[in-house]
């Protein structure tokens, strides 16, 4: 058969690369460039000489496909959903072995001719060493998918294909087998293949974890995913692991997170496979004990691996039970802690820590920043232990004005100082006696007040201002702080020996930025308000998304105000994005100045902008929220910031308001 132009000028310019000659190869891919160098200089591949297409026989296809047929097996649902995709735009699919080999095939009986002279059927040897550069032969010498269109191909017989391909890899991360789809004819534009290679490698990885799972399906098997929704579906990492922990094999998700864990803590032995408890910051009991019971019904645990936030589920293994002893029992309920976390690795860490110190008398310091839940924790503690039917008494060291300070702490009796009460005053440490007393701020407390405190702790006595004799108290202390006390100390500013007594024990709350459960926080938060207020509003899913992604400088505290500010502003029954402050709206928040500035061609500042469609809605402030998608609190704030007010409401003197 005669060559084409494209054919010839294909050869020629090959031909010109084989002799070590100056050669136009245009925009040409590295990928391909490397591939076409070993064509010439490794395998002595002639591009004047195309190859014919070389299909094996019948007996030495069965030998090719016997070694991987329970790869086949598994592989039947993938193949099939895939060429169902491909078929309509004329496209037909071939799975390969390690070796190039089709030992599968899927394609329209209408073409069968075509394509057996294109070599694009079952028993084509698609080895780059033979065929040269093609998505098959280069997808297995590099191990990575790649698109082979048309002139990209070596031997000038195949230039009018465009061909797509994925290695699947065996759980020791080796390739043995390709996934490629390919084509009689395709648009020129290379663009035209783009959906070509995440949808091949899409199917080779699902066709990949199939054969993982069915490999080890007598194993106990994690999954694991970034995304919680998923992990039970499509969960990406999976690792085979023995009762003790240890590692037996991963998919290539699952042997990524373990070689980041390798560089991240050299050296190990070559070969060696570190245990599941080193890859994820959980316990094996409660890695193979996945909480039954969670808010939205699925199974996961939450850990945190090389830094990254990771869901965990456990994949039953096939034909036997889990053993007993390889699973934690889940610890007592303790409803007043249980509830200020869902599954953050940190918080699970806090919590755990707290059940066991609930009811022993050892000082608990819990430090963390401002506006974290530290009295609000302390008051679990309170409410868990053996004290919580006695008295639970807060104090904010660095409220309480340093002259005031000491009588409210210790109390004092009758004439004891000029003005005071004319009956005394028992202190808030008497108060606290038979309970908790919280100490707030306790790194503000003045240095003479560190004194008597801890004369109180040791003595467990306390003498009010005025009084000849102690008053024996029985307390416990739990302190709090978010500064940094070992530089408190240093400079002076806090006595040593009153620290070490106070932190028998200490709790690091994380800032709500940290915490990988801020779905459960803010949801806790706003039911607690709604509650306090008896409404009933839906918090839409835009104001959510918001919620989630704000950094929260103030923590909790915070997001409580936000929420407040949003129940209090909003009208109807749902919270939306523009019903929470401007701050915690992000860059959504100029969505409506965009808007504006739009509508008055782009030149024009934010205040022009809305006088301008408040004048042409005749100053109704609902036509002008419903315009912009924002609440009327929201248009009244920004007439004010803007001293925008109606011209009716300038007569009067009055300004705009909700």
């Amino acid at each position: 058969m005669p060559l084409r132009n494209e054919q010839r000028q294909h050869i020629e310019t090959l031909t010109r690369l084989s002799e070590g000659q100056p050669a136009d190869l245009g925009g040409c891919r590295e990928v391909i460039r490397r591939s076409w160098e070993r064509c010439v200089g490794e395998y002595r591949l002639d591009p004047g000489r195309p190859r014919p297409v070389r299909v094996l026989t019948q007996q030495a296809l069965k030998e090719h496909r016997e070694p991987v047929d329970e790869l086949l097996h598994v592989a039947r649902a993938g193949v099939d959903q895939l060429f169902t995709q491909i078929a309509p735009l004329g496209y037909v699919l071939l799975l390969t072995d390690r070796q190039g080999i089709t030992v599968d095939f899927r394609g329209q009986r209408e073409q069968e001719s075509a394509l057996r002279r294109a070599g694009l059927y079952l028993g084509a040897d698609w080895d780059e060493r033979y065929a040269g550069t093609c998505a098959v032969g280069t997808c297995v010498h590099d191990a990575q998918a790649i698109t082979c269109h048309q002139s990209e191909h070596f031997d000038a017989t195949h230039i009018s294909l465009t061909c797509t391909a994925a290695p699947i890899t065996d759980p020791q991360g080796q390739v043995m087998a390709v996934l490629d789809i390919s084509a009689l004819q395709s648009p020129s534009a290379q663009e035209s293949q783009n959906f070509g290679l995440p949808l091949v490698t899409l199917y080779a990885r699902m066709i990949e974890d199939a054969y993982f799972l069915h490999r080890y399906r007598h194993c106990l098997m994690l999954r694991f995913d970034t995304a919680r929704e998923f992990v039970h579906l499509n969960g990406r990492g999976l690792i085979a692991i023995e009762e003790d922990g240890s590692v037996i094999a991963a998919n290539g998700a699952g042997r990524a997170l373990i070689d980041a864990h390798l560089r991240r803590w050299p050296p190990w032995s070559p070969g060696w496979q570190p245990s599941i408890t080193q890859l994820f910051d959980g316990e094996l009991g409660e890695l193979l004990g996945i909480p039954a019971a969670s808010e939205d019904g699925i199974r996961a645990f939450r850990a945190r691996a090389n830094d990254t936030t990771c869901f965990i589920t456990l994949v039953e293994p096939r034909g036997r039970r889990l053993p007993p002893s390889a699973v934690t029992p889940s610890p007592t309920p303790v409803p007043a802690l249980d509830r200020l976390a869902s599954d953050d690795p940190a918080m699970h860490r806090v919590l755990k820590l707290a059940r066991r110190l609930r009811n022993e008398k050892v000082g608990v310091l819990i430090t963390g920043e401002t506006g974290t839940g530290k009295e609000v924790l302390a008051r679990a503690l309170h409410e868990s232990g053996t004290r919580a039917k006695g008295p639970f008494v807060a104090v904010n060291c660095a409220a309480i004005p340093e002259s005031l300070i000491e009588s409210e702490l210790f109390g004092y009796l009758p004439g004891a100082f000029t003005g005071g009460r004319s009956k005394g005053m028992r202190g808030l440490i008497q108060q606290a006696d038979g309970g908790t007393l919280f100490l707030d701020e306790i790194g503000d407390m003045p240095l003479t007040l560190q004194t008597r405190l801890l004369r109180v702790l040791s003595e467990r006595e306390v003498m009010p201002l005025g009084a000849e004799k102690a008053m024996c108290v029985d307390i416990r202390v739990i302190t709090a702080t978010h500064r940094d006390m070992s530089q408190l100390i240093a400079r002076g500013g806090f006595r040593e020996d009153l620290y070490y007594r106070l932190n028998g024990a200490q709790l690091k709350l994380p800032a709500l930025r940290e915490r990988a459960d801020k779905h459960y926080v803010i949801r806790s938060v706003y039911r607690a308000l709604l509650t306090e207020r008896g409404r009933e509003v839906r918090l839409r899913a835009d104001a959510m998304s918001a919620l989630l992604a704000h950094a929260w400088p103030g923590n909790i505290r915070q997001l409580k105000n936000a929420l407040a500010f949003a129940l209090a502003t909003a009208e109807g029954d749902e919270i939306t994005l523009h019903d929470l402050p401007e701050e915690c709206q992000g860059h959504l928040a100029t969505a409506p100045r965009v808007i504006e500035a739009v509508s008055q061609g782009g030149e024009t500042t934010e205040r022009q902008a809305l006088h301008a469609l408040l004048r042409e809605n005749s100053w109704n402030v609902s036509l002008v929220a419903r315009r912009l998608g924002v609440s009327r609190p929201t248009i009244y704030r920004r007439m004010r910031r803007h001293s925008l007010v109606p011209p009716n409401w300038r007569e009067a003197g009055s300004n705009p308001e909700p």
